[in-house]
């Protein structure tokens, strides 16, 4: 295409999207469509009016002329949202995830959390409507979403994480998944399909195996030998295998926000005692507890302690500590999806718009986080803000290549 439209990364990537709409009786290009929504998302604009309102001011259709053709102007309101409801989901998401793996190189070890969010405003009583529910894949390395799947309610991630696993590049890395993703096929694929590791969180789904975990723990620690262990780190100041047990224990303490919180993190690798355990869950390699004790500074009387219990297929308690320590970024990711993006609020609820919407919004998210040499202290939202007023950086987000960092 000549003139530089339809030129850049966004286009390199997305630009092949397949049109199912009747031919001779399209005004709009699906990627114009496509194009507008993701850079009126980047500008701050999360709903459909505001992104068209957004578009329409005759400075931003002035910007868009410099990428895309607008043949036959702007695509009106009702065109927007109903090319979002053609776009092929399954096809948006998988050029999604192939455009992070051409763009990221993931190091050895590093930590990739998945985790479900309810996009609550999807949801449509009157219709009968089950809200929408996105399984998310995010690499801590970088911090950034490298793939995600739909569900129709959180009770079915079991079938999800399998169908996202098989989309993901995550050979030589440590997945962790909360207690539902405590599957024995889950855990199967991820050691022989992705080439992986993983650390889980156990809780009641899996009660037998979890009551045993707690109960080894609890035997140590009424012995004394879980703080005889947490003695001699402390005085080595180091990891320490505990005897023939084969435990070691690795201790954090942060301040900061009004409390002290200290990471207690012990790991086994001694489990010949575990037979039907080792035979059913693969590449059972450790069992760990994490002990988290808070103290406010402010009321030095209120004081909290919780108590985590995990399988894993690592060898060390470093690995553990840092998978079972990282795996909330998912949740700060979530939590920047609804504050920053208004996941929530909207109400997109016609056919797949929903689910591409969401696509689009953790590509935004995606820019804005790795946007790192022009405004690296900036915020997501005052980054948009920029991006609104300036469209020199704008152009930069839009064709920020995730390589250069």
């Amino acid at each position: 295409m000549s003139n530089g439209l339809y030129q850049g990364k966004f286009f390199d990537h997305f630009g092949g999207i397949k049109d199912t709409r009747q031919e001779g009786k399209v005004w709009h290009r699906l990627t114009d469509i496509l194009f507008i929504v993701v850079c009126g998302i980047i500008c701050g604009y999360d709903e459909w009016d505001l992104i068209h309102e957004w578009a329409s001011a005759p400075m931003s259709q002035k910007w868009l002329n410099k990428y895309i053709a607008l043949a036959n102007g702007l695509p009106s309101l009702s065109t927007i949202k109903r090319g979002f409801g053609i776009l092929d989901s399954n096809e948006f998401s998988t050029c999604f995830i192939e455009w992070m793996k051409d763009s990221l190189e993931l190091p050895d070890k590093d930590v990739v959390s998945l985790d479900g969010k309810t996009l609550r405003g999807s949801k449509d009583s009157a219709k009968e409507t089950k809200a929408l529910h996105m399984v998310s894949a995010l690499c801590h390395s970088h911090g950034l979403v490298i793939g995600q799947t739909k569900t129709d309610e959180k009770s079915n991630e079991i079938t999800a994480i399998p169908e996202l696993l098989d989309q993901l590049f995550i050979e030589g890395c440590i997945v962790t998944i909360d207690a539902m993703g405590l599957q024995k096929k889950i855990v199967k694929k991820i050691v022989h399909e992705n080439k992986a590791d993983y650390v889980i969180n156990l809780k009641g789904n899996q009660e037998t195996l979890r009551q045993e975990v707690e109960e080894y723990f609890k035997e140590l620690e009424q012995t004394g030998e879980l703080e005889n262990i947490q003695r001699q780190s402390a005085h080595k100041n180091a990891n320490i295998f505990g005897g023939n047990k084969g435990i070691q224990v690795h201790s954090t303490l942060d301040k900061g926000h009004g409390r002290i919180e200290k990471r207690t993190y012990f790991y086994a690798t001694d489990l010949t005692w575990m037979v039907d355990a080792k035979r059913d869950w693969e590449k059972l390699t450790g069992i760990g507890m994490v002990v988290r004790e808070v103290e406010y500074t402010a009321n030095l009387d209120k004081k909290t302690k919780e108590t985590a219990y995990y399988v894993g297929s690592v060898n060390n308690v470093t690995d553990f500590a840092k998978a079972a320590r990282t795996h909330w970024g998912i949740e700060s990711m979530h939590w920047s999806m609804d504050v920053v993006f208004g996941d929530d609020r909207n109400q997109t609820r016609a056919g797949v718009a929903a689910q591409n919407l969401a696509t689009v919004k953790r590509m935004v998210f995606n820019t804005l986080k790795n946007e790192t040499s022009i405004h690296p202290k900036k915020s997501k939202n005052k980054k948009r803000i920029v991006a609104a007023t300036d469209t020199s950086y704008r152009d930069v987000l839009i064709n920020l290549n995730l390589k250069e960092r």
